[in-house]
């Protein structure tokens, strides 16, 4: 009832402003995308002084990161909700308004706490605020070039990580970890100005819908139980009372959530979208490019500072090209996704980032600078490919009245994509880390001449550097330690980018299910 109502107010502002409304209110949502999508990923390059400011683990940091993606992920099925009963533009000024003060919080916490929180809340407004933005733009835009607005979409979504590790260890290096939290302050308080001017208002007959708060509440519990199992299994071991209760609650909680849906006569997540087999491939494809994407963008700054001692600075600037050519490749993809079909075009994406992870599985202390920044840049060009054709091919299949539904799953699944892909890659870089580290020491049994050498060498300089004759063994042997666990660390590196790899060329079997025609695909 409220759908005719909702496009006659943006009808409307077309008669206001023209044909350049369209732009305007593009480039308002925009803002919101591009203040989101860049919180994301910035804090990951801040991440090590983050840890020796406040004393963190690894462990509990990489929560900084799984505790935003969880919170966005669990906030994006609220959009059409939002937006059916309040209206576009409340929607939009109360996520953003909720985002900044979140900002803000986090760049003055004085402790790890408060800090964690701030991004839990960052995360719920950029869920609420992403699918919107995808929402606006392909409303506004004709079907005939929805793809290309799929590619201004796009191009917020992953330019925006892109730069975000540049402008956040410049913020580091130059201030302090905090100025990346205070970085989207003034964008956000733009989008606010903005949005009072060309977002659509709350239709005049639009009612209240009453919310599936049970839903919600069951998938809260689904995430927060699954990510916190995640998180805390190398702390508690992962065979303990605790982790497998919290395990077996997130599969208890994920199976009554999706049995809840099929019954709720006004579901969170409506199941029927997945009766297209185009929808569906998409949202599998999305899955896996959320892990993927959040994945080596946690991976790779964490490499490089950890591995090679780069500078927050210098880690940022190893994305920049990636993200100088995705500016090239994004209104080319985009307008080929108007004219090629989806599933070509996603299963060159695909190929593509397989590539560039399979490429940096040959890392190690001597891997330049450029040759980083070419095998990244491969796997942007694959993304900059893909994302178009994903999004515009995904909403495609859907009749108009469920676009916002749409919308809201396909950026929900590719956000749960992400906190599962980061969450699993932190676990299985601890796990390998201390596998291979395990292997590694019990080589060492004082037989091999290199061994000797080495700590002859050592216990030398140490000599030499005035420490006493009875601390010089262990000073040895905390050395050999240290280059073990280098050693370790830098192979379980390895096998992270193997495992981002191998799972995007399994993305290419759900990629088929889009080769469809559009009449095949649409639900009735």
């Amino acid at each position: 009832m409220t759908e005719p109502a909702a496009v006659s107010h943006t009808d409307r502002l077309f008669e206001r402003f023209g044909p350049a409304y369209r732009w305007y209110v593009s480039g308002t949502v925009m803002l919101g995308t591009i203040s989101t999508v860049l919180t994301a990923t910035i804090v990951n390059v801040a991440l090590p002084d983050i840890m020796g400011t406040f004393g963190m683990g690894q462990d509990v940091a990489s929560l900084l990161s799984t505790g935003f993606l969880a919170a966005m992920t669990g906030t994006m099925l609220l959009n059409a909700w939002m937006v059916e009963s309040f209206g576009q533009r409340a929607t939009f000024i109360s996520a953003m308004s909720l985002f900044l003060l979140a900002s803000i919080m986090g760049g003055l916490a004085p402790g790890q706490e408060l800090l964690i929180l701030s991004r839990l809340l960052q995360g719920a407004a950029a869920g609420i605020l992403q699918p919107l933005s995808m929402q606006v733009i392909f409303q506004v835009f004709p079907p005939e070039k929805r793809g290309s607005a799929m590619g201004i979409y796009a191009l917020g979504v992953v330019l925006a990580p892109a730069f975000g590790p540049t402008l956040g260890g410049v913020m580091v290096d130059g201030f302090s970890w905090r100025y990346v939290f205070f970085l989207c302050v003034p964008p956000a308080l733009l989008g606010l100005l903005l949005a009072t001017l060309f977002m659509p208002g709350r239709a005049a007959r639009a009612r209240i819908k009453p919310f599936d708060w049970i839903g919600f509440g069951l998938m809260s519990l689904f995430l927060m139980s699954l990510l916190n199992g995640l998180s805390n299994g190398q702390r508690y071991g992962w065979h303990s009372n605790w982790i497998v209760g919290l395990l077996v609650l997130a599969l208890v909680s994920a199976c009554a959530f999706l049995l809840w849906e099929l019954c709720h006569p006004a579901p969170m997540l409506n199941l029927r979208l997945f009766r297209s087999r185009g929808f569906a491939g998409a949202c599998l494809v999305a899955l896996i490019f959320g892990a993927g994407n959040y994945g080596t963008a946690y991976l790779v700054p964490l490499f490089v500072q950890t591995i090679q001692g780069y500078t927050p600075t210098r880690s940022g600037l190893l994305l920049m090209p990636a993200g100088l050519i995705l500016g090239l490749v994004f209104p080319i993809s985009g307008r080929l996704a108007d004219k090629i079909p989806a599933y070509l075009m996603i299963m060159v994406g695909l190929g593509l980032f397989a590539l560039s992870s399979f490429l940096l599985t040959g890392v190690d202390v001597q891997s330049t600078f450029w040759a980083l920044a070419g095998w990244i840049m491969i796997g942007r060009i694959g993304l900059g490919t893909m994302i178009p054709s994903l999004n515009a091919g995904a909403l495609r299949a859907l009749p108009a009245a469920w676009i916002g539904q749409g919308s809201g799953t396909i950026n929900f699944v590719r956000q749960l994509g992400g906190a599962f892909g980061v969450n699993l890659l932190a676990v299985l870089l601890e796990r390998r880390t201390q596998l291979y580290v395990a292997a590694l020491t019990a080589t060492q049994d004082g037989s091999g001449a290199a061994t000797r050498s080495l700590l002859q060498g050592v216990g030398q300089l140490l000599s030499k550097a005035g420490l006493p004759t009875s601390q010089l063994r262990g000073g040895e042997l905390n050395y050999l330690g240290r280059m073990i666990y280098a050693q370790g660390n830098l192979l379980s590196y390895r096998d992270s980018f193997m495992l981002v790899a191998a799972i995007f060329v399994l993305a290419l079997l759900p990629a088929l299910l889009m080769r469809q025609t559009l009449g095949e695909q649409r639900l009735k």
